[in-house]
């Protein structure tokens, strides 16, 4: 028995495993990956990452690549920063392997619907979400727009509504039921000049969301003229057809980068608690403390500090409670140990 233990251990980093064609020793020691490239993921299909890297001139490089066996079930975002090893050439028919994934600063995330425990990561590091809708035809989804906050919020995203079709309805109805979250909206039309838009944009990495019909895709063939992204008009009864089905993203002229998504009809928040919006309020959160064990901080909630905070202050305080309420509505109650 000794002398199998010391047998071992002068081998310790070394393992057999059984195949079919028999053992074949392999090392316990992950590769270091030193000669590893930096790069970003700006595009996602079928088990493919598309990584720009910098190439030996400086100058971008769109390379293919698989994800490495070592990451297990990590999965690769648009967004996602990453080091790769192999082919960077980008040539046609060239694969790289990522090795690493960086830790993310912020997600865009969703479940399937509230009833799905699996949270799924849709872009990765992005600076800002882009709410799209329209103000008329179709009419806004006022549930979907609060559950986009709610995301943007969770996830450590900046919100901006961007309300399109402005020639055909005024936007004020959705300015004032945001206005007690001071979320930053831009107004737009076919016509109107995109730089009110593009001054949120420029430098910064955004994500585009929006139900299919509101323009999205317009917007960014307008913002990106070589996009491309398909458009379709709005079916019949009220609700867009789907008109691009990945993921992408893409450089905008004059500094910047924005992430297309697909139309969607349901965000589920199964993954998100009222604690996660309140943690994105830093006024609320302050008064919230004072508030009973277990406040779900909504109306019915006897004690609950918020109701004497705005009644106690200006009318813009009643403002933010009612808004900060409806994400909460979006969301569900607080449960035991939140």
């Amino acid at each position: 028995m000794s002398r199998r233990m010391d047998s071992r251990s002068d081998e310790d980093d070394v393992r057999v495993r059984a195949t079919r064609h028999g053992s074949r020793p392999r090392t316990r020691t992950r590769p270091a990956h030193d000669e590893a490239v930096p790069g970003l993921v700006i595009a996602v299909d079928r088990g493919r990452m598309t990584v720009r890297v910098e190439g030996p001139d400086g100058a971008p490089v769109d390379v293919t690549t698989m994800r490495a066996r070592e990451l297990g079930k990590h999965g690769v975002v648009v967004g996602d920063r990453v080091r790769v090893v192999g082919d960077t050439t980008g040539r046609t028919d060239s694969l790289a392997r990522i090795v690493t994934i960086a830790d993310r600063v912020t997600s865009l995330r969703r479940t399937a619907d509230d009833t799905d425990p699996t949270e799924r990561i849709v872009v990765a590091n992005a600076d800002l979400l882009v709410v799209v809708t329209s103000v008329a035809d179709p009419d806004p989804a006022l549930g979907f727009l609060d559950r986009c906050l709610v995301a943007a919020y969770a996830g450590g995203l900046a919100p901006l509504l961007c309300l399109t079709k402005t020639d055909l309805a005024s936007p004020q109805p959705l300015l004032d039921r945001y206005a007690g979250l001071e979320v930053q909206a831009v107004p737009m039309s076919r016509e109107a000049s995109l730089e009110d838009l593009l001054e949120h944009l420029r430098d910064r990495m955004s994500v585009l969301v929006g139900q299919s019909g509101v323009g999205k895709s317009t917007l960014v063939n307008r913002l990106v003229p070589d996009a491309f992204r398909a458009t379709g008009d709005v079916s019949k009864i009220g609700k867009g057809r789907h008109t691009s089905s990945s993921v992408v993203l893409l450089d905008l002229p004059g500094g910047g980068t924005v992430i297309d998504t697909p139309g969607i009809r349901s965000l589920g928040l199964a993954h998100v608690t009222p604690a996660d919006v309140l943690a994105a309020f830093d006024d609320l959160a302050e008064v919230a403390v004072d508030c009973p064990p277990l406040c779900g901080h909504t109306e019915d909630d006897p004690g609950c500090a918020l109701d004497a905070w705005a009644a106690d202050g200006p009318p813009a305080r009643r403002e933010r409670l009612a808004s900060f309420r409806r994400l909460i509505a979006a969301v569900g109650q607080l449960g035991p140990g939140h």
